[in-house]
């Protein structure tokens, strides 16, 4: 979809952990955390290497989670490896000064997109240069081509649609993730 419609994309971050907070027994606790000590590590990645390589980080890590499905067990410093970056990285996994670049650049999409939501949120310039955002799509597999750019394209329209909010209706698959890129 990226060179199809010649999209420039800056992966930002959405912390569970923030948005939901929950206490420390919830049961997906841990998940968030993990999940928020790893957008840590991506706010380390943009500040000294630029956000190409945080998109590169964010598809390492969809590979381990979804491909692989191991979210809590692989080695930080083996996806750091992996992406040729520093190791130097992985000191952000524990540390809270990169929260608040985790919480602003969230709270931007929120903003744009609204509190009752979840991730993906997708934000771009409309025709009249506004950001405008919104949340979605939600897909289980993901189409060919060109399915991909008629989706995209449909996401675009409804987006800038003066007016226009939601479309929902209930998820009745898991998601299929296709091979390992």
């Amino acid at each position: 979809m990226q060179p199809e419609r010649d999209l420039k994309i800056t992966w930002q971050p959405i912390s569970l952990l923030f948005k939901n907070e929950p206490e420390g027994n919830h049961p997906r606790f841990d998940w968030y955390e993990r999940s928020h000590k790893l957008l840590r590590v991506m706010e380390s990645i943009r500040q000294s290497e630029g956000d190409e390589l945080v998109q590169v980080y964010y598809w390492e890590l969809g590979r381990r989670i979804h491909h692989d499905r191991n979210f809590m067990d692989f080695e930080l410093e083996d996806v750091l490896d992996s992406i040729a970056v520093g190791q130097d990285h992985a000191s952000a996994y524990e540390n809270p000064l990169f929260d608040e670049e985790i919480r602003n650049r969230m709270d931007s999409g929120i903003k744009l997109a609204g509190e009752d939501i979840g991730t993906p949120i997708i934000a771009f310039d409309d025709d009249a240069g506004e950001r405008v955002g919104i949340f979605g799509p939600v897909i289980t597999e993901v189409p060919d081509t060109e399915q991909s750019v008629k989706l995209w394209d449909s996401v675009v329209t409804l987006t800038t649609t003066p007016g226009f909010w939601e479309l929902k209706r209930t998820r009745t698959e898991k998601p299929i993730f296709g091979n390992r890129p």
